[in-house]
């Protein structure tokens, strides 16, 4: 594979994605609603896939409306192993290929966190959203890109890829241990693989968790909020910035990493 080298090309002119058709699973609010938003700003045509399809066509119609760019919504249960290759289909017939495919859908319930209260049905949905969704949609994007020049796949990990113990933090260090798989046996055919891993993020599901936890689940959240080293908790832009640059040809010659965006968590 011949090398690339944009060194002579301008910053602003590596970040743009012109001419590129990105999907964004779990993209019509938080996290994937903001990494939406910068590939648009960017240039990309680009298609929100969310479990509710109405959030998912409203949040296309409004980043549409601020950007410029061309947007489409639709539905998407990542749960489901036909959903993923749906909507790489849907892509490439109406936004016309597809280039970038951002693995956001995720679940975070409170019984993803103590691995001695889980149930044996709570650990197989978390996976089968968290991580067998992420798979089907990597497998379905990946080898569209593959065959047509080479692309961008992007997993939301999180900081407990890093450390932790329930299900939710299994799912996480399955799909790091994925990205660098991935990435090793893509790389040849032009495609990178990268993740991110989130800290803390205020998202709806974040609040949705507050509300609805018990007690010590809430005073441990509050608890960790005050000890990240920049003293605050992250919110969906900071993600959705480091996205951008992994995705674009800034980051050309980056893959089979997972880059954390948390506030200094893991520093310690």
């Amino acid at each position: 594979m011949p090398a690339i080298d944009p060194s002579d090309q301008p910053l602003d002119r590596l970040l743009r994605l012109d001419g590129r058709v990105a999907v964004v699973t779990g993209g019509a609010r938080g996290i994937g609603k903001a990494i939406a938003n910068r590939l648009a700003e960017a240039g990309a045509a680009t298609l929100i896939a969310d479990l509710d399809a109405e959030p998912a066509r409203e949040a296309a119609a409004e980043i549409g409306e601020r950007t410029g760019a061309r947007t489409l919504g639709t539905g998407l249960d990542v749960a489901d192993p036909a959903g993923p290759e749906a909507v790489a289909a849907q892509a490439v017939e109406e936004l016309g290929g597809l280039d970038i495919w951002v693995n956001n859908a995720g679940i975070f319930p409170a019984e993803a966190l103590d691995p001695m209260t889980a149930t044996a049905a709570d650990f197989e949905r978390i996976l089968a959203v968290n991580l067998t969704g992420s798979y089907m949609g990597l497998q379905a994007a990946g080898e569209r890109m593959a065959g047509s020049g080479g692309g961008v796949v992007l997993n939301i990990s999180s900081t407990a890829a890093y450390r932790g113990a329930g299900p939710y933090s299994a799912s996480k260090w399955a799909l790091r241990g994925m990205t660098k798989g991935a990435a090793a046996a893509l790389g040849p055919r032009g495609v990178r693989v990268v993740g991110i891993a989130p800290t803390l993020i205020e998202t709806p599901g974040i609040d949705a968790l507050r509300d609805t936890a018990g007690e010590e689940t809430q005073r441990l959240l509050k608890s960790f909020e005050e000890t990240l080293p920049l003293g605050r908790v992250g919110v969906p832009d900071d993600v959705a910035r480091v996205a951008l640059f992994l995705i674009s040809d800034a980051a050309a010659f980056v893959t089979g990493v997972t880059v954390p965006v948390d506030g200094g968590e893991l520093a310690p």
